[in-house]
């Protein structure tokens, strides 16, 4: 099993893709329910939205499925959001509170364990290397969190979900200029709506990595999946219009950070 794919690049962006893998080893496959098997909660092809956008820029990707083990939550189990609803490190139902697992077959504390060993810790081991090896190399580093989400969801928000959801954990987790430069873009893109810091404030990855103080700058991306998305619902086909379309700000975004980068090196 191969829980990373690493792509180096030379630019100060590093672009992450928890969410978006698909494998499940056999033991936990054959656990699941048959809604646990469709997999409703993978960030469906956003790797493939963003391929491209920034010649150079890293990208670190999760090959297993969130429901194996979600490696952008704390591997302690701490919630993110205290007091609201969530998933948890290894989910037992998904986003609309529904069960995943086959009765009696959910998962274990030696679950946890393996799995953190297996899939979350390889993770961010190699997360971590990128970012170290990105800040050596221009005195900065900037993680692009890459998620997206269903734009209608009861069980966790009310209403429906914007298109662009910017997490910075309210400004900690990165430089003034680099949120005000992502929503700056996010506002101005036509036909699209946009919130700062709302339901979602950044997962444990973006409030773990975010360190400005030491050159370390993390933003998290989540995008409404009706998007890009043709339908929110299986297959979760691509749409090619509005992918093309959504293509343009988040080029513009990438490519902003990437020139902001110089004015923050630190030695």
């Amino acid at each position: 099993m191969e829980p990373v794919r690493v792509q180096p690049g030379n630019s100060p962006v590093i672009l992450a893709f928890p969410h978006v893998g698909t494998e499940l080893p056999a033991d936990v496959a054959e656990r699941l329910n048959d809604e646990g098997r469709l997999l409703r909660d993978t960030d469906w092809h956003i790797d493939t939205l963003y391929a491209g956008l920034l010649p150079g820029a890293t990208t670190v990707t999760a090959t297993q499925s969130r429901y194996v083990i979600d490696v952008n939550r704390d591997p302690e189990g701490a919630s993110l959001y205290p007091g609201q609803t969530t998933t948890g490190l290894i989910p037992e139902t998904n986003f609309d509170n529904v069960p995943i697992w086959r009765d009696g077959a959910g998962p274990q504390a030696d679950d946890i364990a393996r799995w953190r060993e297996a899939v979350h810790r390889p993770y961010h081991a190699a997360l971590s290397a990128e970012i170290a090896r990105i800040r050596a190399l221009h005195g900065v580093a900037i993680l692009y969190d890459c998620h997206s989400i269903r734009s209608v969801i009861p069980w966790l928000f009310e209403g429906r979900l914007p298109d662009f959801n910017i997490g910075t954990d309210n400004g900690a987790t990165c430089a003034a200029g680099i949120e005000a430069e992502v929503h700056r873009i996010c506002a101005a893109a036509p036909g699209y709506s946009t919130v700062l810091n709302g339901r979602f404030r950044g997962g444990w990855t973006t409030r773990h990595y975010g360190r400005p103080e030491n050159g370390v700058h993390a933003v998290q991306m989540e995008l409404a999946q009706i998007s890009h998305l043709a339908r929110e619902e299986p297959p979760f086909a691509l749409d090619p219009d509005r992918s093309a379309r959504l293509r343009e700000p988040l080029a513009e975004i990438l490519n902003a950070l990437a020139a902001l980068a110089p004015r923050l090196a630190r030695p």
